[in-house]
């Protein structure tokens, strides 16, 4: 059984700062054991690479061999957890550990930017009950921090009591809470 949650160290957070292995290791979560061949395909990578990343995956942690598939010849794995939470309040307060937690922020988004294109692009192909669950929507109300943080929090404690439907569909939630670009950071000389 998969455990719910890994929060990584700083050197596991180094691991996932390649975009291939949050990918893999998506996959795994969402779809459930595989072979480097079967990822190598579905990556569009050949299986030496994807042989590389998953070796670099299970070194960290966040993937184990799945005792109950493959024989001799083929070595499947499976998600060791259901999800990564990050927190850098439990990383090393030093250049490096920022600069590994805004990498890994980095390949986080541009995963999360690629499936959002891929959805909108599959949207046409969905049957009519699921295209009318789907919305891309978005608020920018004015909060404080502390505001922010609560209405970050309720939303993510609502989403973390959600439990598998054995009839459902993977179901993605993405949330991306953030200062609206261009304001806190600009520089007000600028205009």
């Amino acid at each position: 059984m998969k455990e719910p949650t890994i929060v990584p160290s700083l050197d596991q957070l180094k691991a996932l700062t390649h975009p291939v292995r949050t990918r893999m290791l998506g996959i795994l979560r969402v779809d459930g054991p595989a072979t480097a061949t079967m990822l190598a395909a579905r990556l569009g990578l050949n299986s030496g690479a994807t042989s590389y990343h998953l070796r670099h995956l299970a070194q960290h942690g966040f993937i184990v061999d799945d005792q109950e598939r493959g024989n001799g010849r083929e070595r499947w794995w499976k998600a060791a957890h259901r999800m990564t939470q990050t927190d850098s309040d439990l990383l090393p307060d030093n250049e490096e550990a920022r600069e590994a937690f805004d990498a890994y922020l980095q390949v986080v988004v541009t995963n999360y930017a690629e499936k959002l294109q891929r959805s909108i692009e599959e949207r046409v192909m969905l049957p009519d009950e699921w295209r009318e669950t789907t919305t891309y929507s978005d608020w920018i109300p004015r909060l404080t921090p502390a505001r922010a943080i609560e209405v970050r929090d309720r939303i993510m404690d609502m989403l973390g009591e959600l439990e598998d439907d054995p009839d459902g569909e993977p179901f993605t939630f993405q949330l991306n809470a953030f200062p609206q670009p261009g304001h806190l950071g600009r520089d007000p000389e600028a205009g």
